[in-house]
């Protein structure tokens, strides 16, 4: 035996060592089978060597003779030939095989006697019963041979629920009360109360005398079909409640068993009928211990006058222990072995040559399936595909099928008979099914086909249901399918249905076409009547769509221009009244989203918000400086300086005020660092303040200018060492103020033959620009301030030039001019330069202008009271952002405070604005920060003839103004 395992080994070696999971797939045997056959613990059948042979591409023939030489060694000539031989004897066999035993059985079912006894005494007891257990734990059997046998006397009703449990009851509730089934199915879908009164009714007419001794034993095998089957949930309940009332009635005459696979307990409990009464009814049903193995095997074949040898009882009792689900693997091994006895002796050599625990039940499946034609083969898959119901979360489950839903060809009658004869059907009266679900389970080739479209199979069972229906109600044509039910089942292959089925997809198919016919026949009659309606409506429709195409544009034309109204009176409105210009604003814009209401938009909400809801002092003044981190404003105003806290642009707080010693501050500048604060006053004098506290800033020096005319402006290098000075007396001034304490001058600046006015340091800090009353602006060389050069001299305005800013990058230069214009200048490789663009949308005076941080943006104001942003990313060609309004006048100063477009001015009157750019941030906050909404009145009166729609609904004031 160890030399043919070894042998069985070497083959699978030479095969490549194919994974026994690929074994089985081609061999149709299990992995726990094939790997056995080559541990060399016991011989292993002949059909699961020649398929372990094959799978391996070894020469069958060759292996017979190799296996039968083997069995001839372990057990002698005869003894092999005995179990090769199966008996052709009629003889009964005490055992059951797959199917479960019967009440008729009883003589013969052993080992569950201490079980029995238990279910017995409890439904003495309780009434109910609901009995859970593995698959082949054999839960069947110990209720019909072991409790009702038990019942001496007692009618009994024994049946499973199928797809339509209440049907079901009420034909064998009737076939036993001798009434039509019809009336009695109302009853039980109508109150859970008629069975309880049937099974009375019953009873009464068995016994004339005393018949309250007299009761009903109701037994439901294989309950889950209530899960499986049964596709109406309210059917199911009504069933489960009819079971539970009949047993918990006070005058209950019916004592109710129920028998369900354990992995079916959840769906118990999800019932409300039967999940209040599972705590008091349900009992398990476990794994047999050894002595109950033991009875089971022997006790029946001693009644049969048979031997057990004692290493058969071992192997089997060892093979059997423990495991759930083996009794059907059992009694099949069993009624095998019996087939291959020797005399009377049931052998260990006839159960291994019957395949032993597991192989048993295999090769009898394949010795069945091997023997049949290919056609008869086709009609076996169909036939056990249908006898299977697919598992949703649970194990498949053998399904009970009337014999008309299958075909009456002669392959699968023959094929039904021979599996019947095998014991792996059962046929019961007009019902076919799989004699234990154990079959799915062992039978690989049945697996591999229940794997194969898990989706075809469920297509095919909905319809073969529906086919049923539609022959229940006398071929409805409603019941047909369409649409996308049929499109799906179109693709199921036509000889895996049944005629009956053929018949119904057929007749679906057919009204199918017919619904369309009808359709189209349909549409051209619309088409033929639109056409007519359209040959009579095309010239009434024309001339109303002119008529209403006029209408709309003036309408449209009056809307916009009333919207626009509004937006520029939003504008004049926002310093008076800014929750009202505001509102307006909004408004306005979500009327006619344009770059006009747009701009009016963030004109007013800038505006309005340096005076909604803001208390105490407000920055004024004429001349503004601004730190590097936007945080810190100081103001000159007069002869005061004011510094202010501008974190929050919207809610300055006051720092310090410092006196000039009366003399007015006309230019200002913070140090980048923002440490120091510069300015130059009406007296011509630089002064220096540390400001590094901005709560208590020091004077740190003053010294005279030097010149000798007013000082327009002043500049400070980015290192903060370096500072100009501007002046009306045509010249620039270089100081180090790298001690703030002791300023020294380090060259004057001459060139100019007008005001210089104003001055900026490159970033680098290499040059130095100026512009002029002379209409020009000239770059110079500081490299070394004591030599200091002009490089350039940019000549293009036609008036004084009044403001100058240089990119972040300092390649270019922006200069503002009295000629209503801003230039750009390329200044990358000075001395060389030129003109790029032109920003001209101003009517008045350029007063100031300004670059952002990320240099993409610029902006530039005048006297005009305009604030305007372009986009200067292509620098030849500027392109505007946005056309701001101030409505206080002119704007002489501008600065940026943040990359997001938040930019601060100074007008002629000495008011400070910050104003947002942003659109998407000013939308955002808008409704939060101006509270009420616009009333119907006041809408009327800025929207007349607009539909009434405030732009913060809800905030809606009940202001009836």
């Amino acid at each position: 035996m160890f030399e043919f395992a070894a042998r069985l080994r070497k083959l699978r070696e030479q095969a490549g060592r194919p994974t026994y999971r690929d074994l089985a797939r081609h061999a149709h045997y299990s992995i726990a089978t094939l790997s056995s056959a080559a541990a060399g613990r016991q011989l292993p059948s002949l059909a699961v060597t020649l398929a372990y042979v094959r799978a391996c591409g070894g020469d069958e023939r060759e292996w017979e003779l190799i296996w039968r030489r083997t069995a001839d060694a372990c057990a002698g000539a005869p003894a092999a030939a005995a179990t090769e031989n199966r008996h052709s004897d009629d003889a009964r066999p005490p055992y059951a095989g797959l199917a479960a035993f019967r009440e008729a059985d009883a003589g013969v079912f052993f080992g569950r006697e201490r079980l029995t006894g238990a279910l017995v005494e409890h439904l003495k007891e309780r009434r109910l019963l609901v009995l859970f257990g593995a698959s082949g734990s054999g839960k069947s059997s110990v209720l019909r041979a072991g409790v009702l046998p038990a019942f001496v006397g007692v009618p009994t009703l024994v049946f499973t629920p199928g797809p339509h449990p209440l049907e079901e009851c009420a034909n064998r509730l009737a076939a036993r009360a001798g009434v039509a089934p019809g009336p009695v199915r109302a009853e039980l879908a109508a109150e859970s109360g008629a069975l309880h009164r049937m099974v009375r009714q019953i009873l009464a007419g068995r016994q004339e005398g005393d018949s309250a001794t007299e009761e009903l034993l109701l037994v439901v095998d294989q309950f889950e079909e209530v899960f499986t089957l049964c596709r109406d949930a309210g059917e199911r309940e009504r069933f489960v409640a009819s079971l539970v009332h009949a047993a918990q009635a006070p005058d209950s005459r019916t004592r109710v068993a129920v028998a369900v696979r354990s992995d079916f307990y959840t769906h118990c409990t999800r019932s409300p009928g039967l999940v209040d009464a599972l705590p008091h009814a349900h009992h398990p049903v476990g794994p047999m211990t050894v002595e109950e193995l033991r009875a089971a095997i022997v006790r029946p074949a001693a009644r049969a006058r048979l031997t057990v040898e004692s290493a058969l009882l071992t192997t089997l009792t060892a093979d059997a222990h423990g495991r759930s689900g083996a009794l059907p693997l059992l009694s099949h091994a069993l009624l095998e072995t019996w087939s291959r006895r020797r005399g009377n002796a049931l052998t260990l050599a006839g159960y291994r040559a019957a395949g032993g625990f597991e192989g048993a039940l295999t090769q009898t499946a394949e010795a069945f399936y091997r023997a049949l034609s290919d056609s008869q083969r086709r009609a076996t898959r169909r036939l056990f595909l249908r006898l299977v119901a697919l598992g949703e979360g649970t194990e498949d489950t053998k399904r009970r099928v009337p014999r008309q839903e299958l075909d009456d060809g002669p392959d699968t009658a023959l094929v039904l008979e021979q599996a019947t004869r095998a014991r792996l059907l059962t046929v019961d009266g007009d019902h076919v099914e799989i004699a234990h679900e154990a079959l799915i389970r062992c039978w690989t080739r049945l697996g591999d086909w229940l794997d194969e479209d898990r989706d075809q199979e469920r297509l095919l069972r909905a319809l073969t249901e529906a086919t049923a229906l539609w022959e229940s109600l006398d071929h409805d044509r409603d019941i047909l399918y369409r649409g996308v039910r049929l499109a799906a089942v179109k693709d199921l292959p036509r000889q895996a249905l049944t005629a009956r089925e053929r018949a119904f997809l057929d007749a679906s198919e057919s009204a199918a076409e017919e619904a369309q016919r009808r359709d189209r026949r349909r549409l051209r009659r619309l088409r033929r009547l639109v056409g007519a309606l359209v040959v009579l409506l095309v010239c009434a429709v024309a001339a109303a769509g002119f008529a209403v195409q006029a209408q709309n544009t003036v309408t449209r034309q009056r809307n916009e221009a009333v919207v626009l109204r509004a937006a520029d009176e939003s504008v004049r409105l926002s310093p008076h009244d800014p929750a009202l210009a505001a509102q307006i604003a909004l408004a306005a814009y979500q009327q006619a989203p344009q770059k006009r209401t747009r701009d009016a938009l963030l004109s007013t909400l800038s505006v309005a918000s340096a005076g909604a809801g803001q208390a105490g002092p407000r920055p004024t003044g004429h001349t503004p400086a601004v730190t590097a981190d936007g945080r810190t404003l100081a103001m000159a105003d007069g002869s005061q300086i004011l510094l202010w806290d501008i974190t929050d642009p919207r809610q300055p707080r006051r720092l310090r005020t410092m006196d000039g010693d009366g003399v007015g501050m006309n230019f200002i500048e913070f140090t980048p660092r923002g440490d120091t604060l510069v300015g130059a006053g009406a007296d011509r004098t630089l002064r220096l303040w540390d400001v590094t506290d901005p709560r208590h800033p020091a004077l740190l020096s003053q010294r005279p200018t030097g010149h000798s005319e007013a000082v327009y402006s002043v500049a400070v290098r980015r290192d903060g060492r370096m500072a100009a000075t501007a002046g009306y007396d045509d010249t620039v001034r270089l100081w180090d103020i790298t001690d703030p304490a002791r300023p020294r001058s380090l060259a004057k600046l001459t060139g100019h033959i007008a005001n210089v006015k104003p001055v900026a340091f490159s970033p680098d800090g290499t040059t130095l620009a100026s512009g002029s009353d002379d209409g020009t602006v000239r770059i110079w060389d500081v490299t070394r301030p004591q030599r200091a050069a002009t490089i350039a001299v940019l000549e293009g305005h036609r008036h004084f030039v009044d403001a100058l800013a240089y990119s972040p990058d300092g390649r270019t230069l922006l200069s503002g001019s009295d000629d209503r214009t801003a230039k750009l200048w390329d200044i990358s490789r000075l001395p060389r330069h030129r003109q790029l663009g032109e920003l001209a949308r101003h009517a008045d005076i350029v007063a100031g202008v300004a670059f952002a941080p990320d240099g993409r943006t610029a902006v530039t104001v005048g006297v005009d009271g305009a604030v305007n942003t372009w986009d200067v990313t292509d620098r030849a060609h500027p392109a505007p952002l946005a056309f701001l309004t101030n409505p206080g006048g002119s704007v002489k100063e501008v600065r940026y405070l943040t990359a997001d477009g938040t930019i601060l001015t100074v007008t002629a009157h000495r008011s400070v604005q910050v104003w947002y750019t942003d659109l998407d941030r000013v939308l955002a906050a808008a409704c939060d920060r101006f509270h009420g909404t616009i009333s119907r009145a006041r809408w009327a009166r800025h929207f007349p003839r607009l539909d009434y729609a405030p732009p913060c609904p809800r905030r809606a004031a009940a202001d009836p103004a």
